[in-house]
């Protein structure tokens, strides 16, 4: 698969998931919105920084193979290391 199908498909993803799960809380109640809304602002501020960032490193595309590549593997290894604590 092509490294820019795999980021699109992980987003796309991501974004489901995260919809629907966050959709589940809110309609039970349990979100607090202030919080929420500080959390939407950081992705926003974060996804500027990444379009950013992704056109710098789209001129290198080696750099963006390791950038995506080195984030896919620290969050595995967190995921592991959570469970194994868990």
């Amino acid at each position: 698969m092509p490294l820019m199908n795999a980021v699109g498909s992980s987003l796309v993803s991501v974004t489901a998931f995260g919809l629907t799960t966050a959709a589940t809380y809110a309609f039970s109640g349990l979100v607090d919105w202030s919080l929420a809304f500080l959390f939407v602002l950081g992705g926003a501020i974060g996804g500027w920084v990444g379009i950013k960032l992704a056109g710098i490193l789209s001129a290198r595309k080696h750099a963006l193979k390791i950038t995506f590549s080195s984030i896919v593997i620290a969050v595995g290894l967190y995921v592991i290391a959570r469970s194994i604590t868990a």
